[in-house]
């Protein structure tokens, strides 16, 4: 090999000397400015309000959607066809049992009655005469048989025509509440057509379902409260008083209805309610405010918080993701079955922001509603 390409031969050694260097020192360089760059965009600390896990007394309570129904309530009608007369009754009043409601046209009813009245009369005189021929022998038994029968019957088309005539005058078949006037006079009915709502409200029936395997835990007399939309900050109470003796095959559910007290008459039938019985003997339970649950694909979690550390502006918080168990839910309120113990410390509001291991500053200054009872708002 002669000088010439041994001095080539250095000089392209030397290069790739260079270059491998150049390389290695751009790496080294992209690794720190890497590095810098994480650190400037590191995950940001969460801000989250958090609480410890208590227990609380828990009543079991039974919870269903009901209907109110009135103990008694018909729409009033006629059993005759006639044209309407007199109408008594102010739409909306409260009437006793008999009160007299509507009256049809009896004019013809009534002189028909008088004339079998008087028919009748004429039958128990010759009835009375001919008694006492036949006791004297003047005439014969088949005649005074035959005054018995005229008059027996004569007695009979006046009770049926009386019938008649009293079913011309409408009357309230029990106490209650009268409805909307739905006739006017002059107006001729017929039977079947409604002349008005009559309703017994107080007290009032509760009507509402619940599947068979709560069946053992429903007996008489047990306690019932109802709330409805219409008296959002109400609760109206009552009494189990009847319990279906069959499972409806088609559902597994049973029919339950409930006594309410009604005494104001606030309460009106077909209202739509949500039903509460109260069941067995209160426990103690885990609770959090339902905020504190948050969900995946894998069920549902809480965050509880851990401290790994101090550093100059104080302990080292973070979130770590825990699975439970949920059961019944109160208000505002939810009771957690398995995957806590009383006394840890969990993330009440925030979590939306969490991922499993970020670090934390808890602010307490507000708080999640965390209330059995919440009173609903008035909307009307």
């Amino acid at each position: 090999m002669d000088q010439q390409t041994k001095k080539r031969m250095k000089i392209m050694l030397i290069s790739m000397g260079v270059l491998f260097g150049c390389i290695l020192a751009y790496k080294i360089f992209m690794h720190i400015m890497m590095k810098r760059y994480l650190a400037a965009f590191s995950s940001p600390v969460i801000t989250v309000s958090t609480m410890k896990v208590g227990d609380q007394s828990w009543q079991p309570k039974l919870t269903a959607a009901g209907g109110l129904r009135a103990i008694r309530g018909v729409n009033v009608t006629t059993q005759l066809a006639g044209m309407v007369t007199h109408i008594y009754f102010k739409p909306g009043q409260d009437v006793e049992e008999n009160t007299i409601l509507v009256q049809l046209n009896a004019d013809d009813d009534i002189a028909l009655l008088h004339s079998l009245q008087a028919n009748a009369d004429i039958a128990l005189v010759t009835y009375n005469r001919d008694n006492s021929q036949y006791k004297l022998q003047a005439i014969s038994k088949a005649v005074l048989d035959t005054d018995a029968a005229t008059l027996k019957s004569a007695v009979a088309k006046v009770a049926q025509q009386a019938a008649i005539v009293e079913k011309k005058t409408i009357r309230a078949p029990f106490a209650g509440r009268l409805g909307i006037c739905k006739v006017n006079p002059g107006q001729y009915i017929n039977p079947g057509d409604a002349v008005t709502m009559l309703q017994t409200l107080d007290p009032i029936y509760v009507d509402f379902f619940v599947p068979q395997q709560s069946l053992a835990e429903l007996k008489l007399d047990q306690p019932v409260s109802i709330t409805t939309e219409t008296f959002p900050n109400r609760t109206f109470t009552g009494k189990i008083t009847t319990i279906d003796p069959g499972v409806d095959v088609n559902t597994r559910n049973v029919e339950v209805e409930a006594t309410i007290e009604n005494p104001k008459r606030e309460l009106a039938p077909g209202m739509f309610v949500s039903t509460t019985v109260t069941i067995g003997e209160p426990k103690n339970y885990l609770t959090l405010p339902q905020t504190a649950v948050t969900f995946n694909p894998y069920g549902q979690l809480v965050y509880i918080v851990k401290e790994t550390g101090k550093d100059d502006k104080g302990p080292i918080l973070i979130a770590t993701q825990t699975f439970i168990t949920t059961g019944e839910t109160r208000g505002d309120q939810v009771v957690i079955l398995q995957g806590l113990q009383e006394g840890q410390t969990v993330v009440t509001s925030g979590q939306l922001k969490l991922k499993n291991g970020s670090r934390i500053v808890v602010n307490n200054t507000i708080q999640p509603p965390n209330n059995p009872a919440p009173i609903l708002p008035n909307n009307h």
